[in-house]
């Protein structure tokens, strides 16, 4: 049986991102600083880059496409990815991802907003980040801190958090969303360059976002797939 015909793959997928994520984190919870070690900054752009994939792994169970053959399986492999980025609330992902895909690009979208860089950032999390979250991230930074060394904890479990939010902002939603729009496009959406190397680890293929618009019934891993049938279609 060929991999790309394998009934379970996207759960395979999924929770080898889930364990790469969380076997990284303990060892790196454990690794020695010393901030002229060049390793320390390539594990933290290592640690962000799992974190992305937690969190389209929360928004492809959203699209019910991680286990499409099993929705309870879908939707708790999605919850749990949810809380391990920084507890964030899975429903409410949800209720606003489909409307982000139903009202693109308007008043109605919760994702879009008619401004600069950072405005659109400080008011997209707004529209995520709960008080909820603060206080729970505080409550476990707390409590992790009594057994892992402070620097370890901010270094490899908050600041790529940080950082893997700006990045899911800037190459899934600011990239692709920014800017005047064609009238037929109805997807209002644009996709980067053909580079799968690049768009792979800018934000798992997800710079491909017309693509994912188009199609969103596709899990991350096919939307190259579907990039290049475009690519090709144009030309």
């Amino acid at each position: 049986m060929l991999l790309k015909d394998f009934k379970y793959k996207g759960i395979v997928i999924a929770l080898s991102i889930i364990v790469s994520w969380g076997g990284s984190l303990i060892f790196l919870l454990h690794y020695k600083i010393t901030f002229t070690d060049p390793l320390i900054y390539i594990f933290v752009l290592w640690q962000m880059h799992l974190y992305t994939g937690i969190f389209i792994t929360a928004h492809d169970s959203i699209h019910g496409v991680v286990a499409p053959h099993n929705p309870k399986l879908n939707y708790w492999i999605g919850f749990f990815s949810a809380t391990l980025f920084a507890f964030n609330n899975y429903k409410k992902l949800s209720v606003k991802h489909h409307l982000h895909h139903k009202h693109v690009v308007s008043k109605e979208d919760p994702d879009y907003y008619e401004g600069n860089f950072l405005k659109w950032w400080l008011k997209f999390a707004i529209e995520y980040v709960t008080i909820w979250q603060i206080l729970l991230m505080a409550v476990t930074y707390n409590i992790l801190k009594l057994y892992f060394p402070m620097e370890n904890l901010i270094l490899f479990w908050e600041i790529p958090a940080i950082l893997s939010t700006l990045q899911l902002f800037y190459f899934g939603t600011y990239l692709p969303h920014r800017g005047e729009h064609a009238q037929e496009d109805v997807h209002k959406a644009r996709s980067q360059k053909l580079n799968h190397f690049v768009a792979f680890f800018s934000c798992y293929f997800f710079g491909y976002h017309h693509e994912h618009h188009a199609f969103p019934y596709l899990p991350w891993w096919q939307l190259a797939e579907a990039r290049e049938r475009e690519e090709h279609r144009i030309q």
